[in-house]
């Protein structure tokens, strides 16, 4: 449960915990940051926000070593 503006809710997330192909396509800003932080979320520039969601990062990293290979940082 979360609490929102004072009453708590149940949160109910709208995916069956899989990921999205469309975000394991290509490397993306976000994606190569949280590689090269080696998916440490406290060194995250998302996790400064807040969000209410659970990360699916390190599961779109795997995808995309799979799919596109590890890469080429500068």
């Amino acid at each position: 449960m979360r609490e929102y503006l004072g009453k708590e809710e149940d949160f109910h997330p709208q995916h069956n915990g899989e990921i999205s192909e469309s975000i394991t396509q290509n490397w993306t800003e976000q994606a190569l940051e949280c590689y090269s932080i080696h998916c440490d979320c406290k060194k995250c520039s998302l996790a400064k926000g807040n969000y209410s969601f659970v990360c699916q990062m390190p599961k779109v990293i795997d995808a995309l070593i799979n799919i596109s290979g590890k890469p080429q940082l500068a």
